[in-house]
């Protein structure tokens, strides 16, 4: 299959498949760089890095950037265009079923399914993103030599400032960046 063309299939199944938003994606574009070399899994976690500090859908900064590095101008439209497509016709299919049967407990079910079938892609991508960034699972070491105690500090000094403070997060990610370049994280 032609690149342009892999590339509209890969984020096409990845927009049609990855329900719950942008993180379920993750899953998927691991699977993309298994398979067809294009990045790596460090470089997932950097994409989702930078997607998070950036505005707009974290999916769709993904595609855009890995569009842009395979393909250019055009692998930046043609793969968040190809990811978004698929939502687009399920809108406006759902739309139009959803509203003859919006009643129906077969429907109701099938929502209720879909909750915790994105929770679990979530949990997925989060343990590999934590994986990445706070293990080091090239230790041979004991134990302890297993965890990126840094990253860890850093993790662990955020989640308490937006649990007990409540800064606004692009000040949290300001501050994250800091950090990383002062302190080499």
């Amino acid at each position: 299959m032609p690149g342009i063309f892999k590339l509209v299939y890969y984020f096409f199944t990845t927009g049609l498949f990855a329900v719950g938003g942008g993180l379920a994606t993750l899953p998927f574009l691991y699977d993309i760089g298994r398979k067809t070399g294009w990045y790596t899994a460090v470089d997932v976690a950097n994409m989702v890095a930078i997607a998070q500090s950036t505005p707009g859908p974290t999916g769709i900064n993904m595609a855009t950037y890995v569009g842009f590095k395979q393909f250019g101008v055009l692998g930046s439209l043609v793969g968040p265009i190809s990811m978004v497509l698929p939502s687009l016709i399920i809108i406006v299919i759902v739309y139009r079923v959803l509203d003859k049967f919006k009643e129906s407990q077969t429907v109701k079910s099938i929502f209720y399914g879909l909750r915790p079938a994105s929770s679990g892609l979530i949990l997925a991508a989060a343990f590999s993103v934590i994986q990445i960034s706070l293990l080091d699972m090239e230790n041979k070491g004991n134990l302890i030599g297993y965890f990126r105690w840094p990253a860890l500090a850093l993790a662990g000094l955020i989640f308490l400032l937006q649990k007990y403070k409540k800064p606004h997060p692009i000040l949290l990610i300001v501050l994250a960046g800091i950090i990383g370049v002062v302190f080499k994280i």
